[in-house]
């Protein structure tokens, strides 16, 4: 299995006839995605890819059944695309765009909330790699050749850092059910606990990577629920050693504002609540591969 999306889910994009949605919705078709079309306002009726476009996300699903879409849309227009794609009934969008206003992340939150848990729309993102189900499904600008498939769960910050985890297991012979991005910005769509209790409740996931980097309470707080909730081992890391305070590096969300907000703080709490650490990014795989052979469990 896998979380999210696996190699029956009907995906479309949104921002469709774009340069960017275009190529990387080539690399998705290719890996064996189902892509059944997108949306562009203003082109519906034309074809795209061999596929059909729409005016709308509502078009979209009717008529052909979409669960998730993956959004290249501009900062000013993508709360808008969001809050249409949850008014549409997708159940799970994953938007790529950087710099988008925290004020428009905080009304997209608000406004699913008028929707009831199990209806609700999850967003992944913004400001993120997508997320990938090895050797089923992609939903995002990811490497694809990195992965293999797998029993690890990998859920980060950096959409680099995922990459680089990924590839070093693959080096190891280790694989993946599913790699997540939650992306750097300040308000995410959903966060490492969200994430993570998908991982837990996942019978082929038997160990989980959660990637973090300084800056906002997700990885405490994911750290307290793993040591309360989590049956399954989760390997640990934090970006930022070297970041000096009250500058953002690289991310928006990646400033170290207060305390507990320091990589050093961050992973003696992971260590604290009973997390295997790694001691560097170079690690990672290595680090895998020993929680694997703690658990008694092969790659």
């Amino acid at each position: 299995m896998s979380i999210l999306i696996d190699a029956t889910t009907p995906v479309i994009l949104q921002g469709f006839t774009g340069d960017k949605a275009t190529f990387h919705a080539k690399e998705m078709i290719a890996y064996g995605t189902q892509v059944v079309g997108g949306v562009t306002p203003g082109k519906g009726g034309q074809t795209h890819l061999d596929r059909p476009v729409f005016n709308t996300v509502k078009d979209a699903v009717r008529a052909t059944g979409a669960e998730a879409s993956l959004a290249f849309v501009p900062p000013p227009y993508a709360a808008d695309a969001l809050m249409e794609a949850a008014d549409a009934g997708l159940r799970l969008v994953c938007i790529i765009t950087d710099g988008i206003p925290s004020q428009d992340m905080m009304r997209v939150k608000r406004y699913l909330r008028r929707y009831p848990k199990e209806r609700r729309t999850t967003i992944v993102g913004p400001n993120c790699a997508g997320i990938i189900s090895a050797g089923k499904a992609m939903l995002g600008i990811m490497p694809s050749n990195i992965y293999i498939r797998g029993n690890v769960g990998v859920v980060s910050r950096s959409g680099t850092l995922g990459y680089e985890a990924g590839a070093q297991m693959k080096a190891l012979g280790i694989g993946i059910t599913t790699s997540v991005g939650i992306g750097g910005d300040p308000i995410n769509g959903s966060s490492f606990l969200d994430h993570l209790m998908l991982f837990e409740q996942d019978p082929e996931t038997k160990v989980v990577v959660m990637i973090g980097e300084i800056g906002g309470p997700q990885e405490s707080e994911a750290a307290q629920w793993v040591k309360e909730n989590m049956t399954k081992p989760v390997v640990g890391y934090v970006a930022g050693l070297t970041a000096p305070k009250g500058r953002r590096m690289g991310h928006a969300g990646a400033i170290i504002s207060a305390e507990g907000d320091t990589a050093a703080e961050k992973a003696q709490i992971m260590k604290s609540h009973g997390l295997m650490v790694a001691p560097s990014a170079a690690e990672l795989g290595s680090t895998v591969a020993q929680a694997l052979a703690k658990a008694g469990v092969g790659p």
